[in-house]
């Protein structure tokens, strides 16, 4: 089966998380693109999505879904996304897409993070995808300097700005041992938007595709 395959397989498998005439998230990236495609196929399944990218936001609009803003709700049922990296405690890295800001802002607003990947994407310790984060351009030199001090190798993702208009840094080199401990503190420096550790926003479910189908892991 190929990788395209098992994220067609997972997008399909995540339709089961979905309650019926809510109002759920959705991320971003092509795991998610075969699960909104999945979506459409099921007209009617939901009342709306809030979306955590603007290509997100153009495919479900294409497909008829109604998307809203982030602020028109107060909460969600689920949210449903990828994963660059995801450990066996359901901690992630995310923004490979360059929409981490976004996603953190619509898992925030959910009850249970459903995160969909192939079995590649599960790790014993985070840090082998480079970790994206996302800063304010003043800040570059500085937030690299603190990542090279962590033994961090901090390059700029050329020719990308987020939807947010920000660059983007990929630390190389991490071994993340501790992530909520890490996310908090990357957090703290000055010029950071995001970092790209969800641990506060961990995965509670995890439906991992792979040549026997299906895996589903708890957290």
């Amino acid at each position: 089966m190929t990788q395209d395959q098992l994220k067609a397989l997972v997008g399909r498998a995540a339709l089961a998380h979905v309650p019926a005439g809510a109002v759920i998230g959705v991320g971003t990236g092509s795991t998610v693109n075969h699960f909104i495609d999945a979506l459409a196929e099921r007209k009617g399944l939901i009342a709306g999505a809030v979306s955590s990218s603007v290509k997100s936001t153009e495919r479900l609009r294409a497909h008829g879904i109604l998307v809203l803003d982030a602020e028109a709700v107060g909460s969600l049922p689920v949210y449903i996304d990828g994963a660059d990296e995801i450990d066996p405690h359901g901690f992630m890295i995310k923004g490979g897409g360059a929409a981490l800001t976004r996603e953190k802002i619509v898992a925030d607003l959910a009850e249970r993070f459903v995160c969909i990947a192939d079995e590649s994407k599960l790790v014993p310790v985070l840090g082998r995808f480079p970790l994206p984060v996302e800063v304010i351009a003043m800040a570059l030199p500085q937030v690299s300097r603190r990542f090279a001090a962590l033994g961090g190798r901090a390059v700029p993702r050329a020719g990308v700005l987020t939807d947010n208009g920000h660059p983007l840094l990929d630390v190389h080199g991490l071994q993340i041992a501790d992530p909520l401990a890490l996310e908090t503190d990357i957090n703290q420096w000055p010029g950071v938007v995001t970092v790209g550790i969800f641990a506060r926003h961990r995965a509670q479910t995890c439906l991992l595709g792979g040549a026997e189908g299906v895996r589903t892991l708890t957290f």
